[in-house]
C-alpha cells in the first residue's frame, strides 16, 4: 500500500525485518480485553513489545498484553494484536497510534482485519458468555480517525460505510460457527468513548436507536481499516448485561473473568476461520 506518511513506513519497515522467514500475511487479529490468551495458540511466532515498534499503540489497560506477534494460526500468516489501545487513554495520541500502527501492517500485505472485544449486551436475548457478530456500528465516540488531510493514496476523503464489516466475510464465519456447533449472535456495536461504564439512560436511548451490544473499542479500529482498503470483520465477547438490564452494575473484573470463560469458543472460531485462509 502506497503512503507518504513517515510514521508509518518506519513502523512498517521494523517490522519487515523481524518477520519470520516465508511468513506473507494476509490477515490481522485484533486481541480484546480478557482475550490476550488466546494468542498461545499461534504457531513460529515472533513476539515484539508495542514499546519498541516506532510509533505504535500503547495499552495500559489490564487484560491487554501489549505486544504484536508475527506468526501463523490455523496454518495462516497472520499479524496478532496482544491488546489493543483504547480513545480513553488518550485521544489525539491513540487516534494516530491506531492509524499508523493499522496502516503499518497493510503495508505488509494485511488484506482482513478480524477485531475482537468485550461487549456489554443491551439485548436481553443475548446474556453473558456468547459471542455476537459485529453487522454495523454505532460511533458514538464523537471521535474519527480519519479527521484530517486525506492522503488519496491510502484511501477515500469520504469512505462508503455501506457494509463496512464485509458481508462475504460474515457469512464464511457463520458456517463455521454452525459447522462447529458455536452459538454465533449478530447484531449492532455500539462504540463509546468510556471509560466509565453507561448510566441507564444511557443504556435505554442505544437500545432505543438499534444497538444490540457497547464497548469502547472497535469502531476506530474499523473505521482505519475499512478506509485503507482492507476487508473487516469483528466478533464481540459478550460479558455483561448493560447497566440497568442485569441484576448488579458491570465492573472491569466481571469482563476479563466472563471474556476468559468465552475464549474457548472463540478460539474454536478463529482457528477454524483462518484455518479456511491457509
Amino acid at each position: 500500500m502506497p503512503t507518504s506518511s513517515p510514521k508509518v513506513d518506519e513502523a512498517a519497515a521494523f517490522l519487515d525485518q523481524r518477520k519470520p522467514d516465508n511468513w506473507s500475511p494476509r490477515a490481522a487479529l485484533i486481541l480484546g480485553s480478557g482475550l490476550s490468551h488466546i494468542a498461545a495458540a499461534m504457531q513460529d511466532a515472533v513476539e515484539i513489545d508495542y514499546s519498541d515498534i516506532p510509533h505504535f499503540i500503547r495499552s495500559g489497560v489490564e487484560g491487554h498484553q501489549g505486544k504484536l506477534l508475527m506468526g501463523w494460526l490455523g496454518g495462516s500468516p497472520i499479524v496478532c494484536f496482544q491488546g489493543r489501545q483504547h480513545l480513553y487513554e488518550g485521544i489525539a495520541e491513540g487516534l494516530e497510534a491506531i492509524k499508523v500502527s493499522l496502516r503499518a501492517v497493510r503495508k505488509l500485505g494485511v488484506e482482513i482485519l478480524f477485531i475482537t472485544a468485550a461487549a456489554g449486551s443491551l439485548n436481553r436475548s443475548m446474556g453473558p458468555g456468547n459471542l455476537m457478530m459485529v453487522a454495523d456500528h454505532i460511533n458514538m465516540t464523537g471521535q474519527n480517525p480519519l479527521i484530517g488531510p486525506n492522503d488519496s493514496a491510502i484511501g477515500p476523503r469520504f469512505p462508503n460505510m455501506h457494509a463496512a464489516y464485509d458481508m462475504d466475510l460474515r457469512g464464511w464465519l457463520l458456517d463455521i460457527a454452525i459447522a462447529d456447533g458455536i452459538n454465533l449472535h449478530e447484531g449492532v456495536y455500539v462504540g463509546l468513548l468510556g471509560p466509565n461504564f453507561e448510566t441507564p439512560a444511557e443504556i435505554r436511548m442505544l437500545q432505543i436507536i438499534g444497538g444490540d451490544a457497547v464497548g469502547m473499542s472497535v469502531v476506530p479500529e474499523c473505521l482505519v481499516a475499512h478506509h485503507c482498503g482492507m476487508r473487516v470483520l469483528a466478533c464481540s465477547a459478550i460479558t455483561n448485561f448493560a447497566e440497568g438490564i442485569g441484576s448488579k452494575p458491570p465492573t472491569h473484573e466481571e469482563t476479563l473473568e466472563v471474556a476468559n470463560e468465552c475464549s474457548e469458543a472463540l478460539t474454536r472460531l478463529l482457528f477454524g476461520f483462518f484455518e479456511s485462509l491457509a
